[in-house]
């Protein structure tokens, strides 16, 4: 212990000294070694540090200054070079043009401009005080400028693509002349200029007298004026403060909150202004209890839809504006200033109306028959001409995508292309004698006429849509599968999956919805979505919008082509053979309503696909019987076979795809139908016998009476159930010539 305290007491300062320095040095690369490298000698951190962050530092602020100066004088720039336009002048509205598919032929416009700029100073304080209550409480006491709701605007704008406004009057007012451009940075920097400037030179009753002669009401009025006449039938200056609270209420959203289309909504909002304003006092209790709802009058449409153009801007309309995704407001549609290109072919357009038409040529068509047609594309989806009605504003039920018609037989399509999923050949026979009583629905059912086609194929059943088999074909696929394939090809129309009847068309659809499910059964199982707009540009043709062109493969292509096959043989041999003179491969179906009340023929090309529907309404909306010369005639198909004729013209003749069936003769368990053994006895037709409209009943009539092998299609009468004598006497031969050979597959044109 001696030695050890002696050898610890004798060690010199110096050599404590040295051994400290080494401990630091040891300390000071231990701290090196983690935030620097070491220098050539090894010892502490590099020299000269310090100096290059101070250097780094002072380029940083260099650079922020330079970033701050530079700001400073864009916002000096743009606040000087800003004008104030005065109201009258402003382009806070500008017409929403439609064009044709060309992009330079107008179709029409959206809310004609009706605006007056009036003297304020004559308008009661209430409609001032009922707005500013609405829209801007702290108007009074603010700069003009919200930063928050900037912000939270240009958020919304730039990340969701939506347009939001400023949440000041200055900022709304600012933003209006600037329409269309506030979804960007620039926008918003503009906007905010314009509402400091207009803030800082002009006093609070000048922007709001501004506001009030610019704002949007809806029903095309601009200002508080053209406002008052088209809601109340008066001038601004006679509004009563009733009144002036439900204009106000309404200004967020005046073309869905119209009392004449939102009355709940309406209400809700006037109720809101009156609260505020006994709130910021000023009305007193006793004005807010004794105001009522104020009733506006009737509004007629401009006449912007005057015409069948009419019904096509609606249609644009709804497609743009309507369902909780749409891509536009209907007070955008009208304010925006907006190019909208359409997939409306003109020349197509033309044909239809001309084809379609009642008062075209010397049709001498029955008053209370209506006519409803559309074209498309099934690649695309685009549609390319359609017939709703000759004019809008005396008609403004849409016989495209409004009215509904019974689809007869139109549905076989569905319950044929089930029977192939099911690993059905279409060479299995049925019989397809008539009557015959179903033990789905309990009733007997007929083919049209009564008449009796003996044992046939699926093909030849296809082709005379004959009901005896389909309810027959319907039984096995069953009527839940029919109402399944329908909706899966697109159609969003109710279907009645609890009866077998579904296979005979007894539901009622549009014109658009039948055509939206044959659109995926001529496009090769792929489901396209049809639409009307092509591309939506601003008024500096920026891009906006443009339709998504995409198709689902709902159905297997090959399955859908072996359909296909079966459906050409409407066309060349069956209920729509009139339609061979297009001299092209067609394929389709015919259907009859219930009762006769309606008659519809779909039929396509690869490319272009054309639908046609009639129906016979009473003037108090009851359905009538289609008059006989146009069943007999089938007018649908004379109808597309014209438009068709014109609207193919000399293009390419196209080809259905190669199909083969690889079904089991008497389906999956061999019971369905009675096999092909009896295909020997099936019905077989006059191969000679051509379209003469005016020969049918007659034919019919003589060959009725043949035993077990009706020799033509009947005058269906589509889609019903029954009749009194408890026969369903429902579409299946439709109307036309009856040609081919029913024993085996038909030859493809």
């Amino acid at each position: 212990m001696a030695n050890q305290t002696r050898s610890v007491s004798s060690t010199s300062p110096a050599r404590r000294t040295q051994s400290g320095a080494r401990g630091g040095r040891n300390r000071a690369d231990r701290l090196t070694s983690r935030h620097a490298d070491r220098n050539h000698r090894g010892g502490g951190p590099r020299r000269g540090r310090p100096h290059k962050s101070h250097r780094v530092l002072k380029w940083t602020l260099a650079l922020l200054g330079l970033v701050l100066v530079a700001g400073a004088a864009a916002f000096a720039y743009l606040y000087l070079t800003t004008e104030i336009i005065p109201p009258e002048k402003q382009a806070l509205a500008q017409k929403t043009t439609v064009y044709y598919a060309d992009g330079t032929t107008p179709i029409g416009t959206y809310a004609n401009q009706n605006r007056e700029i009036i003297n304020c100073a004559v308008l009661p304080k209430y409609v001032g005080n009922a707005v500013v209550a609405s829209e801007n409480r702290t108007f009074y006491k603010d700069n003009g400028i919200d930063l928050k709701g900037i912000s939270r605007a240009l958020l919304n704008n730039v990340t969701k693509g939506t347009r939001q406004g400023g949440s000041t009057i200055t900022q709304q007012y600012a933003e209006r002349y600037y329409l269309g451009e506030t979804t960007s940075y620039k926008g918003k920097l503009r906007e905010a200029i314009l509402s400091l400037k207009i803030s800082r030179t002009e006093d609070k009753d000048t922007v709001l007298c501004n506001y009030l002669n610019t704002i949007y009401f809806g029903r095309g009025a601009y200002g508080i004026q053209a406002a008052a006449q088209n809601y109340f039938g008066k001038d601004a200056k006679d509004l009563t403060m009733p009144e002036s609270a439900m204009l106000a209420g309404i200004i967020p959203a005046p073309t869905s909150w119209d009392p004449a289309v939102n009355p709940k909504q309406a209400e809700s909002r006037f109720h809101r202004v009156l609260a505020i304003m006994e709130e910021d006092h000023y009305i007193s209790h006793q004005d807010r209890a004794g105001a009522q709802m104020p009733q506006t009058i009737k509004y007629m449409p401009q006449n912007v839809y005057q015409g069948p153009n009419g019904y096509l801007l609606r249609m644009v309309r709804n497609e743009l504006s309507s369902g909780k995704k749409a891509p536009f407001t209907a007070d955008d549609l009208d304010t925006g200033g907006y190019r909208i290109i359409t997939t409306i072919q003109k020349d197509k357009q033309d044909l239809m109306f001309q084809v379609a038409s009642p008062s075209t040529g010397n049709k001498h068509l029955p008053p209370t028959l209506q006519i409803g047609g559309l074209s498309v594309d099934p690649k695309t989806g685009a549609i390319i001409s359609l017939y709703a009605g000759d004019d809008y504003l005396t008609h403004q039920l849409n016989n495209v995508d409004q009215a509904t018609f019974q689809v007869g037989s139109t549905m076989k399509a569905y319950t044929l292309l089930g029977a192939i999923q099911d690993g059905v050949s279409l060479n299995t026979v049925f019989n397809g004698n008539s009557p015959r009583t179903f033990s789905s629905v309990g009733k007997s059912v007929a083919n049209a006429g009564n008449v009796s086609y003996g044992y046939i194929n699926l093909y030849s059943a296809f082709a005379n849509s004959v009901n005896t088999v389909f309810m027959d074909l319907g039984e096995h696929v069953t009527s839940r599968k029919i109402a399944q394939v329908a909706h899966t090809a697109g159609i969003t129309g109710k279907i009645d999956d609890t009866t077998t009847f579904d296979t005979l068309g007894v539901d009622a659809l549009t014109v658009y919805d039948v055509t939206q499910g044959y659109a995926t059964l001529a496009n090769g199982g792929q489901r396209p979505k049809l639409h009307l707009v092509a591309q939506v540009k601003d008024a500096k043709d920026q891009e906006l919008y443009t339709a998504a062109i995409q198709s689902d493969q709902v159905f297997n292509a090959e399955q859908v082509a072996l359909l296909q096959k079966a459906m050409t043989t409407t066309v060349q041999r069956g209920t729509a053979s009139y339609a061979r003179s297009l001299g092209r491969p067609i394929a389709g179906k015919t259907g009859t309503a219930n009762d006769q009340t309606a008659i519809s023929f779909i039929g396509f090309t690869p490319s272009l696909l054309t639908t046609f529907a009639i129906w016979n309404q009473g003037q108090d909306g009851s359905a009538l019987k289609v008059p006989d010369r146009y069943q007999n005639d089938f007018y649908t198909v004379q109808l597309f076979t014209q438009y068709m004729k014109s609207a193919l013209g000399n293009s390419p003749i196209e080809r259905f795809p190669d199909a083969e069936d690889h079904g089991k003769v008497g389906g999956p368990e061999g019971n369905w139908g009675s096999g092909s053994w009896k295909s020997s006895n099936s019905y077989r037709p006059n191969r000679g016998y051509s379209y003469a409209p005016q020969q049918r009943y007659q034919r019919q009539n003589s060959e009725q009476g043949q035993s077990g092998s009706g020799s033509g299609s009947g005058a269906g009468t589509g889609g019903g159930t029954e009749n009194d004598s408890n026969s369903g006497t429902v579409e299946g031969g439709d109307k036309g010539s009856t040609q081919g050979n029913s024993e085996g597959e038909p030859s493809q044109q």
